[in-house]
């Protein structure tokens, strides 16, 4: 069973009230659990790792990518196991077929809000030059990027409003309130879930497991965000 897990996000620069539902990590998995959540939000964000490349199919995330839009707008971004999927040059081109927008180091305008997606990439071949034309965008920017180790190397520090990650698991197995190992960080991992950055980055633990390690006091979750608009109290003046 799924934790649901609701954060809010105030900002002046948000025009109006706005509510994304965060299916990150997916993994190739089924999601008709959460439908209901899913289904009571404005739109779908997926930062990354819509299937596994440990599976030889991407059943799951293909449904995923052409039902979905019919109910709701999703934008995806790229993580590594769509990277590293033995069967990327056939999936692809078949997610480009559906409604999904795609944000491979791209960006667009959905109500007011500019997303934008950094994706994963071997070392040495990520697109700083994306990440440089999307902090010059003037709307409030929220940014998908999978590895928050690569929003901490790449993106803190820019100006980019928001950044929205996945890829650690919860630290996959919670000991005293601190993770054992997320991938790309390693032992004791110091990102796990939630906020970090004084609020500029949301971690989230993830859809499935995607691990052949149990989670242990690390439940899986959809994540719902809200970003609301802050109105200007009379100190900011």
């Amino acid at each position: 069973m799924r934790q649901i897990t609701r954060y809010t996000v105030q900002d002046r620069g948000i025009t109006e009230k706005i509510t994304f539902a965060v299916v990150s990590d997916l993994h190739d998995r089924a999601w008709d659990d959460v439908l209901a959540e899913i289904l009571g939000c404005d739109a779908v964000l997926v930062p990354g790792d819509l299937v596994d490349r440990h599976r030889n199919t991407y059943d799951n995330a293909l449904r995923f990518l052409r039902e979905m839009p019919e109910k709701l707008p999703v934008f995806f971004s790229i993580g590594n196991h769509e990277r590293k999927h033995e069967r990327l040059e056939e999936f692809m081109p078949l997610a480009k077929k559906t409604d999904a927008c795609i944000l491979d180091n791209d960006m667009c305008l959905f109500r007011g809000i500019m997303l934008g997606g950094y994706s994963s990439a071997w070392e040495g071949e990520e697109d700083i030059a994306f990440l440089d034309r999307f902090e010059r965008e003037k709307a409030y920017k929220l940014l998908l990027c999978h590895h928050p180790e690569m929003y901490r190397r790449d993106v803190a520090g820019r100006n980019v409003d928001l950044t929205v990650c996945g890829h650690a698991h919860g630290g996959q197995i919670c000991i005293g309130g601190h993770g054992l190992f997320a991938p790309g960080q390693g032992l004791f991992p110091k990102m796990t879930h939630g906020f970090y950055d004084g609020g500029k980055m949301l971690l989230s633990r993830g859809m499935t497991n995607g691990s052949s390690v149990p989670r242990i006091n690390v439940p899986c979750e959809l994540v719902i965000l809200t970003l609301e608009h802050k109105e200007e109290n009379e100190n900011e003046r």
